[in-house]
C-alpha cells in the first residue's frame, strides 16, 4: 500500500514526557525503564514512533532543556544502557525512538560555557555569545527572554554580557562559528549511531541572531495576560537569514543514515513554516505544524480555513503534519472542552499528514491545577498563570493511588488529576464509548485504509457553517469526514449515499442518505464513501 512512503510519513508519532510517563524505580519521577515497560501499551494502541523529551544530563534549571552532557542520560532517567535497551526493545515492536535534539543553548554548567567564561581570551569563547555592556552600563540590547525579563546575564568574572533567550542557567550557543556547529552535528551522529530514528529539533527559528544586535520591536497585539515575552516581535531573534543553511546542514548529516528524520519545532506564521521543508526539500521534513495548537477560537471554519491554506502553501511534494499539544502548551481537552477534543481528535488522526499525539490526549486528560507551593516550572514560579506543570502531570494508568503512576507509598513529583478514577488506561479500555477507545479505533483505521494514510485531502463545501466537511480518496477508497463544532445538531447537504464507519459517539452505524445527514452536538462522522449505482 504505502512502500513508496517513509515510515515517518504513513505513521503517528506519540510525545512521552518521561518525568510524568510512569516511575520504575519509585522515586515519584518517571524514567527511561518505566517507557521501557509500556512498550506493549504503544502497539497496543496502534502508534509508530515515541518522541521523548529530553533525557540528557542536566542541572534541571528548565527541567532537561538546559544541558550540561548532550550525550549522557540524566541518572534521574536511568543509563545510557537503558536508552539502548529501550530502543532495541522498541525496534523488535516496530516502534521508532525520537529524541529531543537542543541546539540554541547549553546549561551554563556544561563544560564549554564553563571553560568560555573562564576569560576573554579561552578558546570556547566564541561559542556562546558576549557583548559589552551598553553606553549607559546596562545590557546591549533590548531582547527578551522567553522566561520573563531581559535576555542578557552579566558575567562579572569575565565583565561581558552573555546571551539567553531562555533562562539565565541557558547560554545560547553561537551558531556563526564552524566550531560549534561541528560539534553539534557530531552529538547527532552520535544518536543515530546508537540507532536514534530521528530528532525534534528544539526551540529552532532562534538558533541564529541578528549580527547587528539591533533592537526587537514591541508587539502592537500584545494583551495583559499574555506572556512578557510577547511583547516583542522577535525581528532580530527569530528567522534570521543563515538559518537555512544550518538546517540544511543538519538534514546532510541524518541523511547519512537510512530512514532517520527531523521534526523542527518552529513558531513562526505558515507562509515562513513551510519554507523550513526547503526548496528541494532538503531541510526539516516535518517542521512542526502548530495551527491548531495556537489558534484562538475553535470554530469549523477557522479550521478549515487553516487546513485548506496550509494544504495550499506546501511546497510541491512536502508531507503536512498536525498537532493538537505538547509540553508547553494547554491540553486541548481543557482549551475546548472534552466533548469537542473527541471532535479534534478524529480531526487530527483523519486528516493528510502525520500526526503528533501528546501522552493523555488519548485519555481526554486535561490541565491538572497545581497549588503555588508545589509549583516546579521556572516559567511558573514567578507567573504561576504561565506555569506548564498543568500540562506535564503523572500519566493516568488505571485507579489506583497516584493513578498507577507510581508506588502508593511515593509522592509524584507532580500531583495527579483529581479525576485519574474516571479517565485512566485500566477504566477506559473497559468502556466502548470512552476517549481512548475511540483513538485507537481511529489508529486502526487509519494504518489500514490507504485513503486515510496516504489519500488526497480535499475539503468540500457546505452550507452550514457550525460544520466540516473533507474527502479522503486514494484509488476507488473514498473517506468522507463530517465534524461538527457546536453543542446543537446540525445538519449537512451533500449527495449520495454512505456507510458509517465511526461516529465520536461511539454508537452508530449503517448506511446514511447524505442529502441530509444528521449529526448530534459534538458529534463526528467518518463515513465511507458508496459508489453511485
Amino acid at each position: 500500500m504505502a512502500e513508496a512512503y517513509a515510515w515517518w510519513q504513513t505513521g503517528v508519532i506519540y510525545q512521552v514526557y518521561p518525568r510524568s510517563f510512569f516511575d520504575s524505580n519509585n522515586d515519584g519521577v518517571g524514567d527511561i525503564p518505566g517507557i521501557t515497560r509500556k512498550l506493549d501499551y504503544f502497539s497496543w494502541l496502534g502508534v509508530d514512533a515515541l518522541w521523548l523529551s529530553p533525557i540528557f544530563l542536566s542541572p534541571m534549571a528548565d527541567f532537561g532543556y538546559d544541558i550540561s552532557d548532550y550525550c549522557a542520560v540524566h541518572p534521574l532517567f536511568g543509563t545510557l544502557e537503558d536508552l539502548d535497551t529501550l530502543v532495541h526493545a522498541a525496534h523488535q515492536r516496530d516502534l521508532k525512538i525520537i529524541l529531543d535534539y537542543v541546539p540554541n543553548h547549553t546549561s551554563d554548567e556544561h563544560p564549554w560555557f564553563q571553560e568560555a567564561r573562564s576569560n576573554r581570551t579561552n578558546a570556547k569563547r566564541d561559542w556562546y555569545i558576549w557583548r559589552d555592556q551598553a553606553h549607559d552600563g546596562g545590557p546591549p540590547n533590548n531582547w527578551v527572554s522567553q522566561f520573563g525579563g531581559r535576555a542578557w546575564e552579566f558575567d562579572a568574572l569575565s565583565g561581558q554580557y552573555y546571551l539567553h533567550l531562555y533562562d539565565a542557567k541557558q547560554p545560547d550557543l553561537n551558531w556563526r562559528n564552524p566550531e560549534v556547529r561541528k560539534a553539534m552535528y557530531d552529538v547527532l551522529r552520535f544518536w543515530l549511531d546508537r540507532g536514534i530514528d530521528g530528532f525534534r529539533v528544539d526551540a529552532l527559528q532562534g538558533v541564529v541572531k541578528d549580527d547587528l544586535f539591533r533592537d526587537n520591536p514591541p508587539n502592537p497585539t500584545w494583551q495583559t495576560g499574555d506572556p512578557p515575552y510577547l511583547a516583542q516581535i522577535g525581528r532580530y531573534t527569530e528567522n534570521q537569514p543563515g538559518l537555512h543553511e544550518i538546517t540544511q546542514e543538519m538534514r546532510a548529516v541524518v541523511d547519512g543514515y537510512k530512514q532517520r528524520m527531523l521534526i523542527g519545532e518552529i513558531y513562526l506564521p505558515m507562509e515562513q513554516l513551510v519554507s523550513y521543508y526547503g526548496e528541494q526539500l532538503d531541510e526539516i521534513h516535518l517542521p512542526f505544524n502548530f495551527q491548531f495548537v495556537t489558534m484562538r477560537t475553535w470554530e469549523a471554519q477557522a479550521v478549515r480555513q487553516i487546513v485548506d491554506a496550509y494544504e495550499a502553501m506546501l511546497p510541491p511534494g512536502a508531507w503536512p503534519n498536525w498537532v493538537l499539544g505538547n509540553h508547553d502548551r494547554t491540553r486541548i481537552a481543557t482549551r475546548i472542552g472534552r466533548e469537542q477534543a473527541r471532535i479534534a481528535q478524529m480531526l487530527l488522526l483523519t486528516l493528510r499528514g502525520t500526526p503528533t499525539c501528546y501522552y493523555g490526549e488519548e485519555l481526554n486528560m486535561q490541565d491538572v491545577p497545581v497549588p503555588l507551593a508545589l509549583i516546579r516550572d521556572p516559567m511558573g514560579k514567578e507567573n504561576p498563570e504561565h506555569s506548564r506543570d498543568l500540562v506535564r502531570t503523572p500519566m493516568q494508568w488505571d485507579g489506583s493511588a497516584h493513578a498507577g503512576f507510581c508506588a502508593a507509598e511515593v509522592q509524584p513529583w507532580l500531583p495527579v488529576a483529581d479525576d485519574y478514577q474516571l479517565f485512566n488506561v485500566a477504566a477506559e479500555k473497559e468502556d466502548t464509548r470512552s476517549m481512548l477507545t475511540l483513538t485507537r479505533t481511529l489508529l486502526h483505521l487509519r494504518r489500514t485504509q490507504a485513503a486515510l494514510t496516504i489519500g488526497d485531502y480535499r475539503s468540500l463545501a457546505i452550507e452550514n457553517e457550525s460544520c466540516f466537511a473533507y474527502m479522503r480518496h486514494y484509488q476507488e477508497q473514498r473517506y468522507l469526514v463530517v465534524l461538527n463544532f457546536s453543542a446543537r445538531e446540525q445538519v449537512v447537504q451533500l449527495s449520495g449515499q454512505a456507510q458509517i464507519v465511526l461516529s465520536t459517539h461511539g454508537d452508530r452505524t449503517g448506511s446514511v442518505d447524505l442529502s441530509a445527514l444528521h449529526l448530534r452536538g459534538n458529534e463526528g462522522l467518518l463515513l465511507a464513501h458508496l459508489p453511485d449505482h
